[in-house]
């Protein structure tokens, strides 16, 4: 029986790896690993189908090391035996334990002398908090990356491959897939790649060649039906799902917790987690910002728990944020304010920078006037002191325009004008 396309289309090298450029990208860790010849065991915990398993098998790949793979729930201690016998004859074995947060005291016991001596090369791949939920002995043999779910741009990457991947893939079918099925197959799975290329494959080994032309044409409502996924944000033009995003801001930025809900309902069912939490960082920095800043950081608690949940579990910490975000007292200022600056600098309207304000850090630069008459504000009461900032082509310039939406930004107000009458006039 043939695998699923996802496995046979898994990397035999580093740089075949979709995604994960931060580990794995060239200059960076897991690569310099491998360029090194340097391996140290691993863990690797992420969602589902976000490539811990590809990266296992392009690091073997790249190394020529023997590659094999054990569930640490299912496989017992006489599995382990195996492949550590099959380290003493032939060398080093990169061993991928998946579901290592399972792994009992009899395995872990039989593993750690193993990992100390390097005859195992152990990539362990969880769906949960190592921190939290691997014993502290395996812990502190291993480096632990954290991998994030595919972006969409990740996973239409590796859908092109496979279907121009002839030995692998599915390149000997005449596919025609619509920019909008593969948009969909992109956004639909929440960055699972796993999901994607086998919901590809089942679409194209389900659909009837065209009688015709003999090509097999998948379009949008055949991957809806593979991948039992509605395109309730995306149409096919694809501008639905762009509506749902502005509508949901707008939403929040109007206050309606019900409207807001029900358009994060529509994310969260179509899978777009990602676009749901990019949105959600840009709202409340945007529309709620100085108002209440400390329901921004609420948000990027509320982002980085639904991330480490996934979905459906998601839901509960995006709704908890979106709700209180609603509610929330709304302001704008910090967003129109570097934008007022940005406007300045665009058009070319600043000027020289202070003397006193230069880098005076060097050989010379007293010589050159350099910092002299600068005034180290905490010499001085209340940690301030009277001295220009701005150059004098602007030293008048006004780019914050503080509301009273809120109790924070109504003290920041006070204390900006306070601030400004005694340094400006």
């Amino acid at each position: 029986m043939q695998q699923p396309l996802a496995y046979r289309m898994r990397p035999t090298k580093i740089e075949d790896i979709v995604g994960q450029q931060d580990l794995v990208g060239p200059g960076k860790i897991i690569s310099r690993m491998v360029k090194a010849k340097m391996l140290s065991s691993m863990i690797l915990y992420g969602p589902p189908g976000t490539g811990k398993t590809s990266i296992a098998s392009a690091i073997a790949g790249s190394t020529k090391y023997a590659f094999r793979v054990l569930n640490a729930a299912t496989d017992t201690k006489k599995d382990l035996q195996i492949v550590a016998e099959e380290a003493k004859m032939s060398g080093t074995v990169v061993l991928l334990l998946d579901e290592i947060h399972r792994l009992d005291k009899t395995k872990q016991d039989f593993l750690l002398p193993l990992l100390e001596s390097g005859s195992i090369i152990l990539i362990g791949a969880t769906t949960e908090n190592p921190y939290i939920n691997i014993n502290p002995a395996i812990r502190s043999r291993a480096q632990i990356f954290e991998v994030h779910p595919l972006t969409p741009d990740d996973i239409k990457l590796a859908v092109k491959r496979a279907l121009k991947d002839k030995a692998n893939g599915l390149g000997n079918y005449p596919v025609q897939l619509s920019a909008t099925a593969l948009d969909f197959l992109a956004r639909a799975t929440n960055g699972d790649l796993r999901s994607s290329l086998n919901g590809l494959e089942l679409a194209v080994k389900s659909t009837e060649p065209d009688k015709k032309s003999g090509d097999i044409h998948i379009t949008q409502t055949i991957i809806e039906e593979c991948l039992q996924k509605k395109a309730l944000s995306a149409d096919k033009n694809g501008d639905a799902h762009y509506d749902v995003i502005s509508a949901f801001q707008k939403s929040i930025r109007g206050s309606d917790v019900d409207a807001a809900l029900h358009y994060a309902g529509r994310l969260i069912e179509s899978g777009d987690l990602i676009s749901l939490i990019r949105r959600l960082l840009v709202i409340a920095y945007e529309d709620i910002g100085l108002a209440n800043p400390s329901a921004c950081e609420r948000t990027v608690q509320a982002v980085n728990a639904a991330k480490q949940l996934g979905l459906p579990e998601a839901r509960i910490p995006l709704a908890n944020v979106i709700i209180e975000l609603c509610l929330s007292p709304k302001s704008n200022s910090a967003m129109t304010a570097i934008d007022n600056a940005l406007k300045d600098v665009r058009a070319g309207n600043y000027g020289e920078i202070p003397l006193h304000l230069k880098d005076a850090h060097y050989k010379g630069a007293k010589k050159l006037g350099r910092g002299v008459t600068y005034q180290y504000p905490h010499d001085f009461p209340n940690d301030w002191v009277k001295q220009q900032y701005l150059p004098d082509k602007i030293k008048d310039a006004e780019y914050y325009y503080p509301k009273d939406n809120g109790k924070f930004e109504s003290a920041f107000k006070v204390q900006y004008f306070k601030l400004r009458q005694s340094s400006r006039h």
